[in-house]
């Protein structure tokens, strides 16, 4: 969500499928005004698609990360655990960082199954000051052009994020100085 006109709150945005009723619920916040991502499960209504409701005006990107299918052959199931830490860069007086990063979700003390085929995180920024987006995707892959999390205003800041991985890595990528922590409390599997 980019804020138009610039500088405005966003009193709440609600994302269902189109074809029902408006639910009363926000699936998205923004107070201070700055550019916000979000992730959030929304079924597809008819013809696949979804409605959005802005209580005021704002621009709106959507990217589809994927979708879940019926049970099938070849499939993967969502096996939840109990959160748990896979990174922690301001552990042992750990710097901020910039730019790349590789973590290593298997070998993390949280060791998920090395055939997990991804992970479900919440990621957190903890910048110095302004730390323009976050971005997460698998490891041995092209970073892709969207944020996971956006931190323009330099506060706290985490997200939802399902991250696939090929090699039981992903990588980061921080536009801009911070501190990443990555706990997971789940993950996608045969």
């Amino acid at each position: 969500m980019v804020p138009n006109p610039l500088g405005q709150p966003l009193g709440y945005l609600s994302v269902w499928p189109t074809g029902e009723t408006q639910p009363v619920v926000s699936t998205l916040n923004n107070p201070t005004a700055t550019v916000v991502a979000n992730a959030a499960i929304v079924p597809a209504g008819s013809g696949g698609a979804v409605d959005v409701y802005a209580y005021n005006t704002t621009d709106l990107l959507i990217d589809i990360n994927g979708y879940f299918a019926a049970p099938g052959t070849g499939g993967f199931s969502m096996y939840p655990v109990a959160p748990c830490r896979v990174l922690d860069t301001r552990q042992n007086n750990g710097q901020p960082f910039s730019g790349e990063k590789t973590v290593n979700v298997v070998g993390s003390p949280c060791a998920p199954p090395s055939n997990a085929a991804a992970s479900v995180f919440n990621a957190t920024v903890v910048p110095p000051g302004s730390m323009p987006y976050l971005t997460l995707w698998p490891d041995g892959e092209q970073q892709p052009v969207v944020s996971t999390l956006n931190a323009y205003d330099g506060f706290i800041t985490s997200n939802m994020a399902i991250v696939p991985t090929n090699d039981g890595s992903i990588d980061a990528y921080a536009a801009g100085l911070t501190q990443l922590i990555l706990d997971i409390s789940g993950y996608f599997a045969p």
